[in-house]
């Protein structure tokens, strides 16, 4: 994987990020509440040092059931303190003593009822509140570059994590196009990190540019905070408006089978990546996933910070679901 370009210049900082996990916090914000009624546990738990799939086994185990049967929005940072909702699966049974179940890493903090289990992606954001330790460099540049985040946005680079150890799941994917043999588990890693590399490849060249936040000929934009794509079409001045406040972004594609949707200019920068990095274009475009989009630019909202004595920084903020809080912080700072 080749380094991703900054879009502010590089980060004014420098320190160390994850010095221990709850120094790392994730809050998810579903959008919604239990329903009261149904066949499903919604458990709002606190893990600390514990996986998403790892605390969900977990819970199926203490409750009898197929792993199948518990559900979560998002998969959460492992080495973190994370907050998140799972659901839980019980035809006709009432289930153990939630909140005196006893899973190394894991509090139990609510338990309701609800209707239906819990599907990925369907949680509307998170909240982080991240604390950089050893911090050096220019405070005065750094309030500016967050005063620049919190205006406008970071590029959406997909994080390092969704690439595996040192790379595992591109290799993965690389074995799976050669015919490798996997377990779903295992290919729906390598399919996401496929994915995620051709993106950020994308994303590299119009941060490069200086065309991650603006429109380009063949646009396909996405209307902010949904998945609701439409364009290509001509560049007009209510469209860069719509633009230029945030209404609206550009958009990259997840590659798969099928036509691209973008055009002109747009279109010839991701047929340029797809044939540098035709193993895994290639490889995407003979399964069952389609071609999708994803907007280049991540909206930061709510970014708040506090200079601590001890030389710490504690930044906090949201971001929609699906995106990385490694996107900002390396903005800011370098980890």
């Amino acid at each position: 994987m080749s380094e991703l370009p900054f879009a502010y210049g590089g980060p004014p900082l420098s320190g160390r990020m994850r010095a221990t996990a709850a120094d790392f916090e994730v809050d998810e914000v579903l959008g919604f509440a239990a329903d009261g009624f149904g066949e499903h546990a919604m458990l709002r738990i606190e893990k600390r040092d514990a996986n998403t799939e790892w605390v969900a086994q977990r819970l199926a185990e203490v409750a009898g059931v197929a792993p199948m049967s518990v559900g979560y929005s998002g998969l959460k940072d492992r080495h973190a303190l994370t907050r998140q909702t799972y659901t839980v699966h019980l035809p006709g049974k009432s289930g153990p003593d939630w909140m005196s179940v006893d899973i190394e890493g894991v509090r139990i903090l609510e338990v309701a009822r609800h209707s239906r289990k819990l599907k990925r992606g369907v949680h509307r954001s998170n909240r982080f509140l991240i604390c950089l330790r050893d911090v050096v460099g220019s405070k005065q540049e750094a309030e500016v570059r967050m005063r620049e985040i919190s205006a406008q946005g970071t590029p959406n680079y997909f994080g390092a994590q969704r690439f595996g150890r040192d790379g595992d799941n591109l290799r993965s994917a690389q074995a799976l196009f050669s015919g490798a043999r996997m377990s779903r588990s295992q290919r729906g890693f390598a399919l996401s990190a496929a994915r995620s590399h051709l993106f950020n490849e994308v994303l590299a060249r119009r941060v490069a540019a200086g065309s991650w936040n603006t429109a380009l000929e063949g646009e396909v934009f996405m209307l902010a905070g949904t998945h609701s794509i439409f364009g290509p079409q001509a560049l007009d001045a209510g469209l860069l408006d719509r633009l230029e406040c945030g209404d609206i972004d550009p958009t990259g594609p997840l590659w798969g089978r099928g036509v691209l949707r973008s055009g002109s200019e747009v279109a010839a920068i991701e047929r340029e990546v797809a044939a540098a990095e035709s193993v895994y274009s290639a490889g995407l475009a003979a399964t069952d996933l389609s071609h999708e989009r994803r907007s280049l630019r991540l909206a930061v909202s709510d970014l708040a910070h506090h200079w601590a004595d001890d030389g710490s920084l504690a930044v906090g903020f949201s971001l929609p679901s699906g995106s990385f809080a490694t996107a900002v912080i390396r903005e800011l700072c370098a980890t």
